[in-house]
């Protein structure tokens, strides 16, 4: 949940975010797999027919913020408390999501989970994740047969993509003192309080094999070895905020375990708690470190730095 303030470093690593303007082939036609940074943990990959988000969480409330952490300076918007109803910010989510066919829930922490009833409701989404994520989606109605409710260890086929759950874990917020066993409980109805769509209920990482590509993507800042080791995904988004450094060599493990992905896209780095108007630059330069970290691990590894909202495409892979 914790996040780190990046740095849009440039070092032996090849910066890619400008990519999506130059010439992009249309996906539709060739297959081609697009990815989007949306902020947060939040992320769309999409061929142009199928699209897949991962913690869309675009709302950007002036909320409670993790253990450990502060609010920014200066911020005008209302302050929310853990007492008062989650509300999202509909307009925002509807001017960058129009569409959606599956949605995955790492956790249930409202910086990942708020605006999925939502996105759900209007896209008419299957949402994946876990029981205290799909108990949050039938508080505010999303229907049962949109709801797959998933703990680790399924390994799915879904048309033109398939789907492996990996048992994860949560970053380690407040110097190692976070610890969570609490879970979204059943027959809860909207609305909800922020205090209510927040007890973690677990947390998971997902690979998604996609026309050729593997795309392993996490939604904090850990990870169970055992759970990945041997993975080879092309492309690793990575949880890259500083509570990183509480766990031992944990880029340089990660990259061996998944055998050295060609691609890394840093997730959950910016500040959470600010709107998109508002400047990352502290983000952008805590991130100097992790980008370090990955280069020394693993030189050959292209490290991008993802903006918002720009298209990311990736190569298409030859059939």
């Amino acid at each position: 949940m914790m996040k780190s303030w990046l740095v849009c470093f440039v070092f032996t690593v090849t910066v890619l975010t400008t990519l999506a303007t130059q010439n992009q082939p249309t996906a539709e036609k060739n297959n081609q797999v697009v990815l989007k940074y949306l902020g947060t943990a939040g992320w769309e990959i999409s061929d142009g027919t199928m699209t897949i988000l991962i913690d869309p969480y675009l709302s950007r409330i002036n909320g409670p913020p993790p253990p450990g952490g502060h609010p920014m300076p200066g911020d005008v918007r209302r302050a929310f408390r853990w007492d008062d109803v989650a509300t999202p910010d509909i307009a925002t989510i509807d001017s960058h999501i129009q569409r959606a066919d599956f949605v995955l829930v790492t956790h249930t922490h409202y910086d990942h989970v708020l605006d999925v009833p939502h996105i759900a409701l209007k896209t008419g989404a299957a949402v994946i994740g876990t029981e205290s994520t799909e108990n949050v989606m039938r508080a505010y109605g999303v229907p049962e047969e949109k709801l797959i409710t998933v703990r680790g260890g399924e390994d799915y086929q879904f048309g033109s993509f398939s789907l492996k759950v990996i048992p994860s874990i949560h970053s380690p917020l407040d110097h190692k003192r976070y610890f969570s066993s609490a879970t979204a409980p059943a027959g809860m109805k909207a609305p909800l309080t922020l205090e209510q769509i927040h007890p973690e209920g677990g947390t998971l990482a997902y690979l998604i094999r996609f026309h050729g590509h593997q795309i392993l993507a996490f939604g904090g800042m850990n990870y169970i070895e055992r759970e990945v080791a041997g993975l080879e995904p092309d492309v690793a988004l990575i949880g890259a905020g500083v509570s990183r450094k509480e766990i031992y060599d944990y880029s340089g493990r990660l990259m061996r375990d998944l055998h050295y992905p060609a691609i890394v896209l840093p997730t959950h780095w910016d500040n959470f708690l600010a709107p998109y108007s508002a400047s990352q630059q502290p983000a952008l330069e805590a991130l100097q470190s992790f980008v370090q970290e990955i280069v020394a691990a693993s030189p050959k590894t292209k490290v991008i730095v993802p903006k918002y909202f720009e298209a990311i495409p990736l190569e298409t892979v030859a059939k």
